[in-house]
């Protein structure tokens, strides 16, 4: 098990000024090392769900520490509140919506913290509603269609006057829910062409704000690719079943022949060994 203090050492380790002067363009605020994102994964496979060790590294007030915690920590360990107060700490957005993706999206009833940060004054609350409604569309199976579907009206009304990183959110929030469902789709694109062009700044970054017409297309053909691709997996597992049937014929047929053995063994009159 790695302590807090070793794990903190290796987040030092991995940083660099480069990495910290790209975070700084994206919000993010000191105190941090600078740790990429790959870096960062690779440390989240190693270490697995440690719900201490992430309640230690968020503690810790450091920004990829708390990257990091998100990434491990056990969202059954998680209820509403608990998830508020760790997003109300949260110090940029990087931090809350690796919460949200990793842990918020898994937390029993999450859907219900939707409606009380939608409507918050505080624009990181805003952007973390936003940010959980589009993971729960990508995810969330017990969801009904609706649940999205009535937020859409409220996308195409309130984006264009939303505060910056809020509408950018939403922009992508549009672009998962219409990737759900054929229906949603529709939905959706049709809003996104009310709606037009979504303006985000994006600061001193590469970064660009996705067409979300063009985006839900996309979103829609990989899923319809991905789904084609199962029937494929299930059938190409299915013919190598009679291959295994066959090796359990086999199998049956070699212990019907046991008997034959045994005799053979008693023929050869190999007794076992005795116990003097």
């Amino acid at each position: 098990m790695s302590s807090p203090r070793d794990v903190l050492r290796e987040l030092e380790a991995l940083g660099s000024e480069q990495t910290r002067k790209t975070y700084r363009r994206h919000g993010v605020v000191d105190p941090m090392f600078g740790v990429k994102f790959g870096d960062l994964d690779k440390l989240r496979k190693r270490l697995g769900r440690d719900q201490a060790l992430a309640r230690a590294l968020w503690q810790s007030g450091n920004h990829d520490a708390r990257v990091l915690a998100a990434m491990i920590a056990d969202p059954a360990a998680f209820d509403l509140e608990a998830l508020r107060a760790w997003q109300a700490e949260a110090a940029c957005n990087m931090q809350t919506d690796t919460l949200i993706g990793h842990v918020g999206v898994h937390v029993p009833a999450a859907s219900t913290a939707v409606a009380a940060w939608l409507d918050a004054a505080d624009e990181s609350k805003r952007r973390a509603g936003w940010v959980l409604v589009s993971h729960l569309a990508k995810e969330s199976q017990d969801l009904e269609d609706s649940f999205f579907a009535a937020l859409v009206p409220r996308i195409e009304r309130e984006i264009h006057g939303a505060a910056n990183r809020t509408r950018e959110a939403m922009n992508w929030t549009l672009i998962g829910i219409g990737a759900r469902s054929d229906a949603l789709a529709e939905l959706a694109t049709a809003a996104a062409r009310k709606i037009g062009p979504v303006a985000v700044d994006h600061g001193d970054t590469d970064c660009k704000t996705p067409d979300a017409v063009t985006y839900i297309a996309k979103a829609r053909e990989h899923r319809a690719r991905q789904a084609a691709k199962k029937p494929a997996a299930a059938k190409s597992a299915a013919a190598k079943k009679p291959a295994t049937a066959k090796s359990g014929a086999a199998a049956k047929s070699a212990a019907a022949k046991k008997p034959t053995t045994a005799k053979s063994g008693a023929t050869a009159k190999k007794p076992a060994a005795r116990v003097r």
